[in-house]
């Protein structure tokens, strides 16, 4: 069995009578993608925002690496090597491609924001930028602009951003959120070759990419995780049809 780069056990977290985690457990190994599904309101966001460092769990631990994270904020997790995209872009609509992953680049470089202008002109952040361009495929757009971009480009950008970091561990949400058909079919695609670099934990509502990319799926249903398995376990799972996939015997 690979190593558990992340390990979550027994975390709660709760908001007045929800309880919006409810004893979660699960793990992420080396070279593979854990899939987290389950319905709208099932607490996947919550998970990941506690995982990150945004929500601070009421009990339970959470270890990276083999490292508690309690004391780290979501800067310190980021260093460390915790990627996240999220479900709402957070890349500079006024910069262009390359500018945008050049500022990641630069963080974790630890290099100052303050001389914006001579950091544009630095040819080895340029070069790092450009190679991670080149990884999603957006290398022939690094000159645009953000926000002259298509949907499904800007995913890629946010991609780009969170590999400029060198992540350890992606928390990736809902990354096909708004992709057309081809989109999604291009980025299940690239998502299958990048788990051989960096292992993913993948919260996603498009179950034909799920089923097609995950060596093991944890079903989430109001907080609590209800079965966690390969994907046929999971799809002959009478309890995860019923609750998830909306099924029944």
């Amino acid at each position: 069995m690979a190593d558990a780069v992340l390990r979550i056990d027994g975390l709660n977290k709760q908001f007045g009578a929800l309880k919006a985690t409810d004893n979660v457990s699960l793990d992420v190994r080396d070279g593979e993608i854990h899939a987290l599904i389950g319905p709208n309101g099932a607490g996947k966001s919550t998970l990941i925002q506690q995982i990150s460092g945004l929500l601070r769990p009421d009990s339970g631990t959470i270890r990276f690496l083999g490292r508690d994270l309690a004391p780290l904020s979501v800067a310190e997790r980021a260093q460390c090597g915790l990627g996240r995209t999220f479900q709402v872009s957070s890349i500079a609509p006024e910069f262009s491609a390359l500018r945008n992953v050049m500022l990641a680049v630069q963080a974790v470089d630890g290099s100052s924001y303050r001389f914006f202008r001579p950091v544009m002109k630095d040819r080895r952040l340029i070069d790092a930028a450009r190679a991670v361009l080149e990884e999603v495929g957006l290398s022939d757009r690094a000159d645009i602009v953000a926000a002259e971009l298509s949907h499904g480009e800007r995913r890629q950008l946010e991609m780009a951003m969170a590999l400029a970091l060198r992540p350890k561990l992606l928390l990736l949400d809902e990354p096909m959120a708004g992709m057309g058909p081809e989109g999604s079919k291009q980025l299940t695609s690239f998502l299958d070759a990048l788990r051989h670099k960096v292992p993913i934990l993948l919260i996603e509502h498009d179950m034909e990419a799920v089923f097609s990319l995950a060596d093991r799926i944890s079903v989430l249903v109001y907080g609590n995780v209800i079965a966690t398995g390969a994907v046929e376990e999971i799809r002959n799972n009478a309890q995860v049809r019923e609750a998830y996939l909306g099924e029944e015997d």
